[in-house]
């Protein structure tokens, strides 16, 4: 609990400063990715959330950095979207509800206490549900498009074992063939970055 507390004040007193001065009601594009738009507002929300979920005072220094890994993470994003589109992969409630609660789980966070940072930050629930959002549905796609393709072969499942003995053969199996997908997907991408337009403003 004390930790949630500091990092609200941490997080109110990062966003208050000149750094993130821009108002949250500011939508001036500033990428257009083939034909979809990146706006000022997205790239101010994505940064505050990006913060609160890394729990780190970003300095003034940090936050081009900052700034610029959260352009292309939106940029991967909507390139991401025009896929999943494509192919029109869909995400239950149940699916969702599943892949937030192992999130929270894995971060040691309360969901209720992460709304109230949020709320702290003039950020909505539904910005941060988005972005699992578009996490599930990408590795839907990438599961649809390339498992059938990838196999785990006994060395590699014994290496991970010989490292992990407490882990199961069958989830040293999966970590192997999510492994397969990450590459598989990562390279997706990268051939999508290649052949997009992608015009900054």
């Amino acid at each position: 609990m004390k930790f949630f507390f500091s990092i609200i004040l941490i997080f109110y007193l990062l966003f208050s400063a000149n750094t993130f001065a821009q108002k949250l009601t500011d939508h001036r594009i500033a990428v257009v990715v083939n034909d979809q738009i990146i706006t000022s507002y997205e790239i101010i929300k994505r940064m505050k959330i990006s913060s609160i979920l890394m729990g780190v005072n970003i300095s003034p220094g940090e936050n081009k950095e900052l700034l610029s890994k959260v352009v292309e993470e939106l940029i991967r994003e909507k390139l991401k979207n025009e896929k999943i589109d494509e192919y029109n992969i869909t995400l239950d409630i149940d699916e969702y509800k599943n892949y937030e609660s192992n999130f929270f789980e894995r971060r040691n966070f309360s969901k209720d206490q992460f709304i109230k940072i949020l709320e702290k930050n003039n950020l909505d629930y539904q910005s941060f549900k988005q972005y699992l959002e578009n996490e599930i549905l990408w590795q839907k796609l990438i599961g649809a498009l390339f498992y059938r393709l990838t196999s785990a072969s006994v060395i590699e499942i014994d290496d991970i074992l010989s490292k992990n003995p407490s882990m199961s053969v069958e989830r040293a199996e999966n970590n192997v063939i999510q492994r397969q997908l990450d590459l598989k997907g990562n390279k997706l991408l990268r051939d999508m970055l290649n052949e997009a337009t992608i015009e900054y403003r």
